[in-house]
């Protein structure tokens, strides 16, 4: 009897989901412009879509706090932007309350459940929510413009099945919200690659901080500096992933892949190209453990879609044609009009030395775990 063919990805996305994240201010028309992308490849097809579910308030509170969501309800609501208790609540600056904000972090809250779930039913290996990954949010405050922590909704659902969880967070910023969620079990391992320097947010995510409790050593923080390209990242990345793995060895993965990493973002750090991101997603995909999808950062909009279009091609197992097709958006992808991203000419400032000094440090430290 031959093996049955391997289940299409989840793709969680529906016209109402794209309109509702198109609204965020930071990154206007940016799910309509990775769908379309997306779509204009032809990758759909492969793929089963599915509409998501908005998150409940019980599902949310699994996660936030009630008094949280409710004054998010309430400033939703009104569009109330000045509100005397919302800076509290982490909101104003960074996390502005535009009229609707709630229902939208309900509806990506909703997504990453809904991929989890459907990962959780067997659907899937694979879950997709591009418009997810909003890792910044604490259970009773926004932060850095996220306003409801999906992808630690995504992980408590997957909890429920699966006993270890291991998160890896690849967005050019620390994964400070759901390390923090889980900094005191040994149940869920976060791993975060990001830019770690003075005055840079969120300001945490050194390779000595790594868990509480009995979450110690469960927390694994790998600070880079500016101007890394594909090649080195790649290295690291590769390096820890597999002293993680072989030491945790987890039952399912939850990934965040946001792309202001790549060259070209308003954040100008890193130097990465979609090829080296890639290349760390095959890698975590070759472990064929039920694994949820998530965007994140990304302000430039046109290489952002062609980061998690290329992305989708490698889950999907195929190679995109460079020529970028006709579609809605056509015109923000010039002067060049391809799907690659060419590193721009900046200096590398990750010394040899102080990498393996970073990657030895991590290795002690996974010793610990049992």
């Amino acid at each position: 009897m031959e093996a049955a063919p391997p289940l299409p990805p989840v793709y969680v996305c529906s016209p109402e989901y794209l309109a509702l994240c198109d609204s965020l201010c930071k990154v206007p028309k940016r799910a309509s412009m990775v769908h379309s992308l997306i779509k204009a490849y032809s990758l759909l097809d492969h793929m089963r879509i599915v509409k998501p579910k908005v998150a409940s308030m019980e599902e949310m509170a699994s996660f936030h706090t009630d008094s949280y969501l409710q004054h998010l309800q309430k400033v939703s609501e009104e569009g109330d932007d000045d509100h005397p208790e919302s800076v509290e609540y982490g909101l104003g600056y960074d996390c502005p309350t535009t009229e609707g904000i709630f229902d939208y972090a309900a509806a990506v809250g909703g997504a990453s459940i809904t991929a989890a779930q459907c990962l959780m039913d067997g659907k899937c290996k694979v879950a997709i929510n591009w418009p997810g990954g909003w890792h910044h949010a604490k259970k009773d405050e926004a932060s850095g413009f996220c306003y409801l922590n999906d992808a630690v909704l995504g992980i408590l659902r997957l909890r429920r099945k699966f006993d270890r969880i291991l998160y890896i967070d690849l967005d050019l910023h620390h994964g400070d919200g759901v390390e923090d969620a889980f900094s005191f079990t040994s149940k869920v391992m976060t791993v975060s690659l990001h830019k770690f320097s003075p005055g840079f947010f969120p300001g945490t995510g050194d390779v000595s901080d790594v868990g509480l409790g009995k979450g110690r050593y469960y927390s694994v923080n790998v600070p880079i500096q500016d101007g890394i390209q594909d090649e080195k990242y790649y290295q690291i990345c590769e390096t820890v992933l597999k002293e993680v793995y072989t030491t945790f060895n987890p039952e399912a993965v939850v990934l965040q892949l946001g792309a202001d990493t790549i060259a070209g973002d308003p954040m100008c750090s890193f130097n990465m190209t979609p090829v080296g991101i890639g290349k760390c997603l095959k890698y975590i995909l070759q472990w064929q453990l039920a694994t949820l999808i998530l965007g994140g950062g990304g302000y430039n909009l046109a290489n952002t879609a062609r980061c998690w279009t290329y992305l989708t091609g490698v889950i999907l197992g195929r190679t995109l044609p460079s020529e970028i097709p006709d579609h809605e958006f056509f015109t923000k992808y010039g002067p060049d009009y391809v799907l690659e991203v060419t590193p721009s000419c900046r200096p590398d400032r990750n010394e040899p030395h102080k990498v393996q000094e970073i990657l030895s440090i991590i290795k002690g430290n996974l010793k610990h775990v049992v």
